[in-house]
């Protein structure tokens, strides 16, 4: 069954962290099969307290979206992404499609 990523995150408020993170990402994003939902995924944010951006990450396991985190090359990349907005992320399981 496969894993997602529920990122919720505020505004980006250090884009050359973001822009680290993005670059990071990308390696570690090949080595775990992961893909970022287009934003065209139809969503309605309904109660957001600072929440601007919703991305959805799709894993072709449970266990690779958690292993992923776990990776000390994402939590280099976590760093960057913590330094550039406020984020909660969530990893579920199940078929989200």
């Amino acid at each position: 069954m496969k894993g997602y990523w529920l990122i919720l995150g505020t505004e980006i408020l250090d884009q050359s962290a973001q822009d680290e993170y993005v670059r990071l990402w990308k390696p570690i994003a090949e080595k775990y099969q992961a893909k970022v939902k287009p934003d065209s995924t139809r969503s309605l944010l309904m109660e957001a307290r600072d929440t601007r951006r919703v991305v959805v990450v799709e894993f072709p396991s449970y266990d690779a979206a958690k292993t992923c985190y776990d990776d000390p090359a994402y939590q280099l990349a976590l760093s960057h992404a913590l330094q550039a907005s406020n984020r909660e992320l969530l990893i579920l399981q199940g078929d989200i499609a």
